[in-house]
C-alpha cells in the first residue's frame, strides 16, 4: 500500500500555533459555534468548505487543543527553487499530507490519511478539491466518504463564514473583521464502501447549511484544467 510522506511530529505546526494566534485573534475576532462537535480524542475528519486559503489557518486557530493534518495540493510540494524548497520544508514540518489532483492519483494520499486516522488524529479535508473563485460551494468530491468509510472515523462537518469577503481570489493580504467558523454534529459511515456519491452529496447540504453559500451543483475545476 503505498502512502505520501507527512512528518508525524508536526513540530511546527506548534510553533506557528503559538506565534500566530494571539495576531489572528484580534485581527479576524472569530466567533465560534459547535466546537463541543469536535472530540477531544481519537480519530475525526474535518470537513470544511474551501473559500480561501485562511480556511487551514482559522480552523486550527479554533481548534485549540489538537493538531489537524490537511490534505493539501501536490504543487506546494513540488515547486523549484528557494521558494518551492521553503513551502515543501513548511507544508511538511506542519504534518500535511501531499495530494495529486487528478483521476486515480489519489490513492496514496488517502492511505495516509487512512493511517493518520487509525492513529487517531485529526485530519483536515476540503471535499470541494480546491477554492471556491466566486464565492459558491461546490459540489464535493468522494475521496473524503470513501477515507470515512473504510476507517469508520466520525466526519464533522465545518463551515467558514465571511472569509471569503476579506481574502478574496488574488489577494495578497486579508482585510482585518470579523469571522464565523461553524462545526455541525459528527456523521459516521460504515462500510461496505456503498452510495459514496450519495453520502458525499448529504455532507454538502450539511456544510451548506452552515456556510449559507448558493449551491453551484458542479465539481469546482481544478487549475490546470477546463472541465
Amino acid at each position: 500500500m503505498s502512502v505520501s510522506p507527512v512528518d508525524r511530529s508536526g513540530y511546527l505546526y506548534w510553533v506557528f500555533k503559538v506565534l500566530l494566534t494571539g495576531p489572528m485573534t484580534l485581527y479576524f475576532r472569530p466567533h465560534v459555534e459547535g466546537i463541543e462537535h469536535v472530540p477531544r480524542h481519537g480519530p475525526v475528519i474535518l470537513a470544511c468548505n474551501h473559500v480561501s486559503y485562511l480556511d487551514w489557518l482559522l480552523l486550527p486557530l479554533v481548534v485549540r487543543s489538537r493538531r489537524i493534518s490537511f490534505l493539501a495540493k501536490q504543487e506546494y510540494f513540488v515547486e523549484p527553487g528557494l521558494r518551492g524548497r521553503w513551502k515543501k520544508y513548511f507544508f511538511t514540518a506542519t504534518g500535511q499530507v501531499p495530494v495529486l489532483r487528478v483521476p486515480g492519483a489519489g490513492d496514496a494520499a488517502l492511505n495516509t490519511a487512512a493511517g493518520l486516522l487509525a492513529g487517531g488524529r485529526v485530519v483536515g479535508i476540503f471535499p470541494e478539491g480546491t477554492r471556491t473563485r466566486d464565492g459558491r460551494l461546490y459540489r464535493g468530491r468522494t475521496g473524503l466518504a470513501r477515507i470515512a468509510a473504510a476507517t469508520g472515523a466520525p466526519v464533522v462537518p465545518c463551515a467558514t463564514v465571511g472569509v471569503f469577503e476579506l481574502a478574496p481570489p488574488g489577494a495578497r493580504f486579508p482585510r482585518p473583521g470579523r469571522v464565523t467558523v461553524r462545526f455541525a454534529p459528527a456523521i459516521t459511515w460504515d462500510a461496505p464502501e456503498d452510495a459514496l456519491r450519495e453520502r458525499t452529496d448529504q455532507l454538502m447540504d450539511v456544510i451548506q447549511k452552515l456556510s449559507g453559500q448558493e449551491y453551484a451543483g458542479v465539481d469546482a475545476v481544478l487549475p490546470g484544467r477546463d472541465n
